[in-house]
């Protein structure tokens, strides 16, 4: 009978064990694994590792934007999309299979369109240096992208990455934004001496609403209109943990800086070409998380517009987190936007404060944040109000998040 129930142990405690050695190999991009045993089948070879997961948000907001942009003739509120509201629930599964290959496929039942397939692909390693990705994923540009959905330091990614910029009226149809997310494509990476990550990829261009193939090929450059990305990372101390912070990895002492850019052929329905920079660096050191961003963009228009100028963006930021306890991380972020472009007057600053709370074994997170959108150095009072059109000059919002 003992060795019965020994045996029952063993077999159930194998998979759990061959899936903590393969932490980084089943990333989900949706939570992290590290300290989560969860449930998990697995062969006793470890050969072949299937973890489901699953991920909920539920917020509570207060929005309040200034009057320009609102007719009260129609009675429009300073206070609007406040309220309740469910960011994600995710539900997925990660795994590994013959020491090669390994998968994730993830939903949001909150989203709606093309999103709702939050992202889905296959990933062959040959070895540690060369692997290559394919299906729907983060596009390799902005660490704050990049971080693990559900361990990011604020409920909110910060607005110069997320918020699309200003052109002139008569061209509002377009309007991109400097972050990239989710896409579908291919990607080749790998890790260099332990040290040096890449990542070289190609892409649809056309985002995480879009999950078919709608691309041409460019009428100025002759090439495929797609989105062209590669990005480098230097980590002296060994990777990076995807994560702005976990009370599983109050130990850590990593750091790293990255290079990436991208082009996006044909974008903004076949209107643009969209260049685009960003320089990062990430730290954790124990309690303590830093990070500063910097991002550029150049939007110029297709020979078929007609249009000669062009326009010059840029952002960034710097945010840092502290554990004050084992369980209560204090958070705070500084974030600028010359959102009218650099042949204009004018730059939006949004300084946020926050605290997170983790519920130990519970798989619970408790997120509070508070952001003001400023502006600073406009030339006229009209440039003044057009530059945070559509933004919230005061936010507000609890979440609570459950992981499994």
């Amino acid at each position: 009978m003992r060795k019965t129930i020994m045996a029952a142990l063993v077999a159930a405690i194998m998979p759990l064990t061959a899936m903590a050695q393969h932490e980084e190999e089943t990333e989900n991009g949706v939570m992290s694994l590290a300290g989560k045993e969860g449930f998990t089948i697995g062969t006793k070879k470890g050969d072949f590792v299937f973890k489901p997961y699953m991920m909920v948000q539920t917020s509570a907001s207060y929005k309040f934007y200034d009057d320009e942009g609102l007719d009260k003739a129609y009675n429009q509120d300073n206070v609007a999309n406040s309220g309740f509201a469910i960011p994600y629930a995710i539900i997925g599964f990660t795994g590994k299979a013959y020491d090669k290959v390994t998968f994730n496929v993830s939903v949001n039942a909150a989203a709606t369109g093309g999103n709702i397939l939050q992202q889905a692909w296959l990933d062959v390693k040959l070895k540690d240096e060369v692997a290559f990705r394919v299906g729907k994923f983060k596009t390799p540009f902005s660490h704050g992208y990049l971080t693990t959905l559900g361990e990011t330091l604020l409920p909110q990614l910060p607005t110069s990455l997320t918020a699309s910029v200003i052109l002139p009226y008569s061209l509002n149809a377009v309007t991109p934004n400097i972050g990239t997310g989710f896409d579908l494509g291919v990607e080749m990476h790998g890790l260099l001496a332990g040290k040096i990550g890449y990542e070289v990829g190609l892409f649809n261009g056309t985002g995480s609403t879009v999950n078919t193939a709608t691309k041409t090929f460019s009428d100025d450059w002759h090439i495929p209109s797609l989105l062209y990305a590669g990005r480098v990372t230097l980590m002296p101390k060994g990777v990076m943990p995807s994560t702005q912070g976990n009370p599983d990895r109050l130990d850590e002492d990593k750091w790293m800086v990255g290079l990436s850019t991208s082009l996006n052929v044909e974008s903004e329905n076949e209107s643009t070409n969209d260049y685009r920079a960003g320089l990062e660096f990430a730290m954790l050191k124990e309690r303590l998380y830093l990070a500063a961003e910097a991002y550029y963009m150049h939007v110029g228009f297709t020979e078929r517009q007609k249009i000669s100028d062009s326009y010059n963006y840029w952002g960034g930021y710097v945010q840092g987190g502290y554990f004050v306890t084992d369980r209560l991380q204090l958070a705070a972020r500084y974030d600028l936007m010359d959102r009218n472009g650099s042949g204009k007057d004018g730059m939006l600053n949004m300084p946020a404060v926050g605290l997170n709370y983790f519920l130990k074994g519970t798989g619970l997170k408790l997120q509070a944040m508070y952001q003001y959108t400023g502006r600073t150095g406009h030339e006229t009072q009209l440039d003044r109000d057009n530059d945070d059109l559509g933004l919230t000059t005061h936010c507000a919002t609890v979440q609570l998040q459950y992981c499994f």
